[in-house]
């Protein structure tokens, strides 16, 4: 089965400038995008029964992972 990545350079590929201004400058945006990315390794080891899982303990990480990807979002496209 094929993973689908998940990083945020390509889930948003026009903001990936001010990804890369904010990982720079902004330490809360940081600590959420390193959140980020350490439970997208974990979604997909999951996912690759890397890491086996129950499927209740993926879809939960998952929902994590969409409300990080929210917040993030909300921070990238705030006037600033």
């Amino acid at each position: 089965m094929s993973v689908e990545h998940h990083d945020l350079a390509h889930e948003f590929p026009e903001l990936k400038d001010r990804i890369h201004d904010l990982k720079m400058n902004d330490a809360h945006f940081r600590k959420l995008f390193e959140a980020y990315h350490e439970l997208t390794r974990e979604i997909e080891n999951m996912e690759n029964e890397v890491s086996p899982a129950s499927t209740q303990a993926e879809e939960e990480a998952k929902m994590r992972r969409v409300h990080l990807k929210d917040e993030l979002y909300r921070m990238l496209t705030a006037s600033h």
